[in-house]
Protein backbone atom coordinates (compact mmCIF):
# COMPACT_ATOMS: atom_id res chain seq x y z
CA UNK A 1 0.00 0.00 0.00
CA UNK A 2 2.85 2.73 0.99
CA UNK A 3 4.55 1.85 -2.62
CA UNK A 4 1.19 2.40 -4.17
CA UNK A 5 0.96 5.64 -2.37
CA UNK A 6 4.16 6.73 -2.82
CA UNK A 7 3.64 6.32 -6.62
CA UNK A 8 0.53 7.67 -6.53
CA UNK A 9 1.85 10.72 -4.95
CA UNK A 10 4.87 11.15 -7.88
CA UNK A 11 2.05 10.84 -10.92
CA UNK A 12 0.43 13.83 -8.70
CA UNK A 13 3.65 15.88 -8.81
CA UNK A 14 4.17 15.38 -11.86
CA UNK A 15 1.16 16.42 -13.25
CA UNK A 16 1.01 19.26 -10.91
CA UNK A 17 4.66 20.54 -12.72
CA UNK A 18 2.92 19.86 -16.24
CA UNK A 19 -0.11 22.00 -15.80
CA UNK A 20 1.62 24.52 -13.74
CA UNK A 21 4.01 24.89 -16.67
CA UNK A 22 1.38 24.74 -19.55
CA UNK A 23 -0.76 27.26 -17.71
CA UNK A 24 1.54 30.14 -17.49
CA UNK A 25 -0.15 33.12 -17.95
CA UNK A 26 1.06 36.11 -19.49
CA UNK A 27 1.69 39.29 -17.27
CA UNK A 28 1.74 42.60 -18.94
CA UNK A 29 4.08 44.06 -16.47
CA UNK A 30 6.75 41.70 -16.71
CA UNK A 31 9.77 42.85 -19.10
CA UNK A 32 9.84 43.04 -23.26
CA UNK A 33 12.35 40.49 -24.52
CA UNK A 34 13.79 41.67 -28.00
CA UNK A 35 14.69 39.20 -30.62
CA UNK A 36 16.26 40.38 -34.17
CA UNK A 37 17.90 38.65 -36.64
CA UNK A 38 21.57 39.17 -38.01
CA UNK A 39 23.48 42.07 -39.81
CA UNK A 40 23.48 39.70 -43.14
CA UNK A 41 19.54 39.44 -42.57
CA UNK A 42 17.60 40.99 -45.74
CA UNK A 43 14.29 40.21 -43.33
CA UNK A 44 15.94 42.58 -40.96
CA UNK A 45 16.92 45.29 -43.44
CA UNK A 46 13.22 45.14 -44.27
CA UNK A 47 11.93 45.34 -40.97
CA UNK A 48 14.19 48.34 -39.95
CA UNK A 49 13.92 50.48 -42.97
CA UNK A 50 10.25 49.58 -42.98
CA UNK A 51 9.49 51.02 -39.35
CA UNK A 52 11.60 54.13 -39.69
CA UNK A 53 14.87 52.79 -37.85
CA UNK A 54 17.17 51.92 -41.11
CA UNK A 55 20.30 53.06 -39.26
CA UNK A 56 19.99 49.17 -37.36
CA UNK A 57 19.64 47.43 -40.14
CA UNK A 58 23.16 46.34 -40.31
CA UNK A 59 24.36 48.19 -37.00
CA UNK A 60 23.09 47.60 -33.09
CA UNK A 61 24.53 50.57 -31.83
CA UNK A 62 20.48 52.32 -32.26
CA UNK A 63 19.11 49.05 -30.38
CA UNK A 64 18.85 48.50 -27.20
CA UNK A 65 21.34 45.53 -26.84
CA UNK A 66 20.84 44.38 -23.36
CA UNK A 67 19.64 40.97 -23.22
CA UNK A 68 18.96 41.43 -27.38
CA UNK A 69 18.76 38.08 -28.67
CA UNK A 70 20.11 37.19 -32.29
CA UNK A 71 18.93 34.77 -34.58
CA UNK A 72 19.64 33.52 -38.21
CA UNK A 73 17.16 32.64 -39.87
CA UNK A 74 13.09 32.87 -39.75
CA UNK A 75 12.96 29.17 -38.23
CA UNK A 76 15.44 30.18 -35.25
CA UNK A 77 13.21 33.28 -34.78
CA UNK A 78 10.17 31.22 -34.83
CA UNK A 79 11.43 29.35 -32.56
CA UNK A 80 12.91 31.47 -29.66
CA UNK A 81 9.27 33.37 -29.85
CA UNK A 82 7.32 30.12 -29.48
CA UNK A 83 9.71 29.33 -26.25
CA UNK A 84 10.08 33.07 -24.66
CA UNK A 85 6.43 34.11 -23.54
CA UNK A 86 7.65 37.82 -23.06
CA UNK A 87 9.59 38.06 -26.83
CA UNK A 88 8.55 40.01 -29.46
CA UNK A 89 10.05 39.42 -33.23
CA UNK A 90 9.93 40.07 -36.84
CA UNK A 91 9.73 36.94 -39.59
CA UNK A 92 8.94 36.72 -43.11
CA UNK A 93 4.57 36.24 -43.92
CA UNK A 94 5.12 33.63 -45.86
CA UNK A 95 6.53 31.57 -43.08
CA UNK A 96 3.76 32.61 -40.71
CA UNK A 97 1.39 30.28 -41.53
CA UNK A 98 1.47 26.98 -39.04
CA UNK A 99 4.36 28.47 -37.41
CA UNK A 100 3.01 28.68 -33.82
CA UNK A 101 3.79 32.36 -33.31
CA UNK A 102 1.10 35.29 -33.24
CA UNK A 103 1.04 37.92 -36.50
CA UNK A 104 0.53 41.16 -35.20
CA UNK A 105 -1.24 43.21 -36.98
CA UNK A 106 0.44 46.25 -37.55
CA UNK A 107 -0.66 49.87 -38.00
CA UNK A 108 -4.32 48.14 -37.02
CA UNK A 109 -4.13 46.02 -40.79
CA UNK A 110 -3.68 42.32 -40.72
CA UNK A 111 -0.77 40.97 -42.30
CA UNK A 112 -2.74 38.78 -45.16
CA UNK A 113 -2.10 38.58 -49.25
CA UNK A 114 -5.07 40.63 -49.64
CA UNK A 115 -4.12 43.46 -47.78
CA UNK A 116 -0.34 43.54 -49.25
CA UNK A 117 -1.91 43.50 -52.57
CA UNK A 118 -4.15 46.69 -51.78
CA UNK A 119 -0.94 48.03 -50.20
CA UNK A 120 -3.19 48.29 -46.87
CA UNK A 121 -0.41 46.44 -45.05
CA UNK A 122 2.64 48.69 -45.63
CA UNK A 123 5.28 46.74 -43.72
CA UNK A 124 6.74 44.89 -47.29
CA UNK A 125 9.64 44.21 -49.00
CA UNK A 126 10.76 42.23 -51.84
CA UNK A 127 12.31 39.08 -53.26
CA UNK A 128 15.11 39.41 -55.34
CA UNK A 129 17.51 37.35 -57.59
CA UNK A 130 20.44 37.81 -58.79
CA UNK A 131 22.93 36.04 -61.19
CA UNK A 132 26.05 35.93 -62.39
CA UNK A 133 28.08 37.81 -65.33
CA UNK A 134 29.97 34.54 -66.13
CA UNK A 135 29.72 31.26 -65.75
CA UNK A 136 31.51 27.71 -65.40
CA UNK A 137 30.20 26.67 -68.80
CA UNK A 138 27.88 28.12 -71.48
CA UNK A 139 25.28 25.10 -70.65
CA UNK A 140 24.71 26.65 -66.86
CA UNK A 141 24.26 29.96 -68.61
CA UNK A 142 21.72 29.25 -70.71
CA UNK A 143 19.89 27.28 -67.85
CA UNK A 144 19.90 30.12 -65.74
CA UNK A 145 18.24 32.09 -69.19
CA UNK A 146 15.44 29.64 -68.96
CA UNK A 147 15.29 29.54 -65.59
CA UNK A 148 14.55 33.44 -65.24
CA UNK A 149 12.17 32.61 -68.03
CA UNK A 150 10.30 30.19 -66.35
CA UNK A 151 9.58 32.62 -62.89
CA UNK A 152 7.96 34.80 -65.94
CA UNK A 153 5.10 31.89 -66.56
CA UNK A 154 2.21 30.63 -64.91
CA UNK A 155 3.54 27.91 -63.60
CA UNK A 156 6.40 29.72 -61.98
CA UNK A 157 4.49 32.62 -60.97
CA UNK A 158 1.82 29.87 -59.32
CA UNK A 159 4.52 27.59 -57.23
CA UNK A 160 6.16 31.15 -56.12
CA UNK A 161 2.47 32.34 -54.94
CA UNK A 162 2.12 28.72 -53.20
CA UNK A 163 5.09 29.03 -51.40
CA UNK A 164 3.92 32.47 -49.80
CA UNK A 165 5.20 34.95 -52.52
CA UNK A 166 2.65 37.91 -53.21
CA UNK A 167 2.29 38.35 -56.70
CA UNK A 168 -0.42 38.64 -59.31
CA UNK A 169 -0.80 35.45 -62.31
CA UNK A 170 -2.38 36.91 -65.23
CA UNK A 171 -3.77 35.31 -67.93
CA UNK A 172 -1.75 36.89 -70.53
CA UNK A 173 1.27 35.67 -68.94
CA UNK A 174 3.04 32.42 -70.86
CA UNK A 175 2.82 29.39 -70.08
CA UNK A 176 6.19 27.34 -69.88
CA UNK A 177 4.66 24.86 -72.78
CA UNK A 178 4.62 28.07 -74.68
CA UNK A 179 8.08 29.35 -74.77
CA UNK A 180 10.29 26.35 -73.35
CA UNK A 181 11.11 26.08 -77.27
CA UNK A 182 13.01 28.95 -76.74
CA UNK A 183 15.46 27.18 -74.57
CA UNK A 184 17.37 24.40 -76.53
CA UNK A 185 19.09 23.42 -73.42
CA UNK A 186 15.96 22.24 -71.65
CA UNK A 187 15.55 19.63 -74.19
CA UNK A 188 18.70 18.08 -73.04
CA UNK A 189 20.04 15.71 -70.49
CA UNK A 190 21.56 17.55 -67.46
CA UNK A 191 21.65 15.64 -65.04
CA UNK A 192 25.30 15.58 -64.73
CA UNK A 193 25.16 19.89 -64.31
CA UNK A 194 24.89 21.30 -60.86
CA UNK A 195 23.41 24.78 -60.65
CA UNK A 196 24.60 26.81 -56.96
CA UNK A 197 21.47 28.71 -55.36
CA UNK A 198 22.11 30.53 -52.10
CA UNK A 199 21.26 33.50 -50.13
CA UNK A 200 18.49 34.39 -48.01
CA UNK A 201 16.76 32.16 -45.57
CA UNK A 202 13.66 33.86 -46.12
CA UNK A 203 13.72 32.52 -49.88
CA UNK A 204 15.35 29.51 -49.61
CA UNK A 205 11.85 27.50 -49.34
CA UNK A 206 10.82 29.17 -52.35
CA UNK A 207 13.93 28.81 -54.75
CA UNK A 208 13.87 25.30 -53.22
CA UNK A 209 10.45 24.36 -54.83
CA UNK A 210 10.89 26.25 -57.61
CA UNK A 211 14.17 24.29 -58.40
CA UNK A 212 12.79 20.93 -57.86
CA UNK A 213 9.61 21.72 -60.25
CA UNK A 214 12.50 23.03 -63.08
CA UNK A 215 14.55 19.93 -62.64
CA UNK A 216 12.11 18.10 -64.21
CA UNK A 217 11.57 20.83 -66.84
CA UNK A 218 15.00 20.83 -67.87
CA UNK A 219 16.31 17.33 -68.51
CA UNK A 220 16.76 16.42 -64.66
CA UNK A 221 19.25 19.07 -64.20
CA UNK A 222 20.50 19.10 -60.63
CA UNK A 223 20.53 21.88 -57.93
CA UNK A 224 22.65 22.66 -54.83
CA UNK A 225 20.86 24.99 -52.05
CA UNK A 226 22.88 27.12 -49.63
CA UNK A 227 21.22 30.14 -47.61
CA UNK A 228 22.59 32.01 -44.62
CA UNK A 229 21.43 35.49 -45.34
CA UNK A 230 21.11 37.84 -48.28
CA UNK A 231 24.00 39.57 -47.78
CA UNK A 232 25.88 36.63 -49.58
CA UNK A 233 23.81 36.96 -52.60
CA UNK A 234 25.74 39.52 -54.37
CA UNK A 235 28.88 38.73 -52.86
CA UNK A 236 29.03 34.89 -53.66
CA UNK A 237 27.48 35.22 -57.50
CA UNK A 238 29.24 39.04 -58.59
CA UNK A 239 31.49 39.57 -55.18
CA UNK A 240 34.47 38.34 -53.25
CA UNK A 241 33.47 35.06 -53.44
CA UNK A 242 32.17 34.48 -57.03
CA UNK A 243 34.94 32.69 -57.57
CA UNK A 244 35.73 30.89 -54.07
CA UNK A 245 34.36 26.73 -53.45
CA UNK A 246 31.07 28.73 -52.18
CA UNK A 247 30.32 30.48 -55.42
CA UNK A 248 26.53 30.62 -56.40
CA UNK A 249 24.93 30.74 -59.96
CA UNK A 250 22.19 32.11 -58.77
CA UNK A 251 21.11 33.90 -55.27
CA UNK A 252 18.73 35.30 -53.49
CA UNK A 253 17.96 38.79 -51.41
CA UNK A 254 14.81 39.20 -49.32
CA UNK A 255 16.35 43.12 -49.37
CA UNK A 256 17.38 45.57 -52.15
CA UNK A 257 20.91 45.21 -53.55
CA UNK A 258 23.42 48.28 -52.22
CA UNK A 259 23.85 49.47 -55.70
CA UNK A 260 25.55 52.82 -54.89
CA UNK A 261 27.63 51.36 -52.18
CA UNK A 262 29.60 47.58 -52.06
CA UNK A 263 26.91 45.71 -54.47
CA UNK A 264 27.33 47.34 -57.48
CA UNK A 265 25.13 44.27 -59.81
CA UNK A 266 26.11 44.71 -63.06
CA UNK A 267 23.25 45.84 -65.57
CA UNK A 268 20.33 43.22 -66.52
CA UNK A 269 21.68 41.00 -63.45
CA UNK A 270 19.06 41.12 -61.09
CA UNK A 271 15.20 41.81 -60.34
CA UNK A 272 11.95 41.09 -58.54
CA UNK A 273 10.71 37.96 -58.02
CA UNK A 274 7.40 38.52 -55.98
CA UNK A 275 6.66 40.55 -52.79
CA UNK A 276 6.83 39.42 -49.39
CA UNK A 277 5.79 41.05 -45.86
CA UNK A 278 6.83 41.47 -42.39
CA UNK A 279 5.50 40.43 -39.82
CA UNK A 280 6.14 41.26 -36.01
CA UNK A 281 5.51 38.32 -33.98
CA UNK A 282 4.79 37.22 -30.13
CA UNK A 283 4.29 34.24 -27.96
CA UNK A 284 0.82 32.62 -28.37
CA UNK A 285 0.03 33.38 -24.75
CA UNK A 286 0.73 37.33 -25.07
CA UNK A 287 -1.82 39.17 -25.39
CA UNK A 288 -1.01 42.11 -27.41
CA UNK A 289 -2.48 41.42 -30.93
CA UNK A 290 -1.31 44.70 -32.61
CA UNK A 291 1.20 46.97 -32.72
CA UNK A 292 2.10 50.44 -34.35
CA UNK A 293 5.44 51.48 -36.26
CA UNK A 294 5.96 54.01 -33.53
CA UNK A 295 5.79 51.09 -30.51
CA UNK A 296 8.28 48.76 -32.30
CA UNK A 297 10.58 51.81 -32.57
CA UNK A 298 10.27 52.60 -28.81
CA UNK A 299 10.41 48.92 -28.21
CA UNK A 300 13.94 48.46 -30.09
CA UNK A 301 15.18 51.30 -28.89
CA UNK A 302 14.27 50.92 -25.08
CA UNK A 303 12.15 53.42 -24.04
CA UNK A 304 9.55 50.82 -23.79
CA UNK A 305 10.93 47.86 -21.39
CA UNK A 306 8.10 46.77 -20.26
CA UNK A 307 4.90 45.19 -22.21
CA UNK A 308 2.06 47.65 -20.45
CA UNK A 309 3.97 50.69 -21.80
CA UNK A 310 2.70 49.58 -24.90
CA UNK A 311 -1.15 50.98 -23.57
Amino acid sequence: MKRILKLLSLVLATLFILTGCSSKKFDATSGIKLYTRDTTSGTRDGFFTGIGLSDAKDDNKPLKTDGLGTVESNGDMINSIKNDIYGIGYISMSSLEGSGVKGLYYENVEPTEENVLNNTYTLTRNFNYIVRTEYASAEKKQIIEAFLAYLGTQEGKATMKSEGGILSIKSTDPTWDSIKANYEITSKDNSNITINFGGSTSVSKMATALAKEFSNLCGNVKFSHNYHGSGYAFKNTQGSDKDSTNYFDMAFASREFKLDSDEQAAEGTYGVMCIDAIVPVVNVKNTCTKITKEQLVNMYTGVYTKWNELN
